[in-house]
This record gives C-alpha cells, sequence and structure tokens, in this order.
C-alpha cells in the first residue's frame, strides 16, 4: 500500500536527452519536493515504482533572473534526484501511475 506523503515527495520525472542516457546505466532522474531528504525519495520511488533502490543522488539548480518586457523576475529552486536502481530493475517513467 502506497502512502499519500509518497506523491508528494515525488513531483515529476526529468525527460531530457542527459536523463535518457543515464537511464542506460541504471539511473533515473526525478524532480522532488525541496525539503525530501534521501532516504524519503529512497522509500517513495521503492513504494510508488515497486523496484529496489541502491542509491539516491540529490541537486539543487539555483533559480535564475529573467527578464520579460524590462520587468525583472526569478525563476524558482528546482531539486532534482538521480535514483540509481539495482541491476535487472528499470522504471518507464513514460507511463503514468
Amino acid at each position: 500500500m502506497t502512502d499519500v506523503r509518497h506523491y508528494d515527495v515525488i513531483v515529476s520525472p526529468v525527460i531530457t536527452e542527459k536523463s535518457t542516457l543515464a537511464s542506460e546505466s541504471n539511473q533515473v532522474m526525478f524532480n522532488v519536493a525541496k525539503n525530501a531528504s534521501k532516504p524519503e525519495i529512497k522509500q517513495a520511488v521503492e513504494a510508488l515504482f515497486d523496484v529496489k533502490v541502491k542509491a539516491v543522488n540529490t541537486l539543487v539548480r539555483k533559480g535564475k533572473q529573467k527578464r520579460f518586457r524590462g520587468i525583472l523576475g526569478k525563476r524558482s529552486d528546482v531539486k532534482k534526484a538521480v535514483v540509481t536502481l539495482e541491476e535487472g530493475q528499470s522504471i518507464d517513467v513514460t507511463t503514468g501511475l
């Protein structure tokens, strides 16, 4: 049974060229909540996708200053998690939960 809090930890999958290349080495990338810890991310991925997680690495991409029609704005910070799966495990992020 999945806990509702797991859906708050994992925000969305990251589908980029770099994350597609990382999937060849059993790694999947997710946008996660800013206050999520590595053990919480591991529990959420294992519960939602029914896989075994080997390691979790996180990074915070700082928001950029952007200008739109002369008005200064700031993009929000994004926390990403690179989840390494055990050998033989896989997640298809193109399908929904």
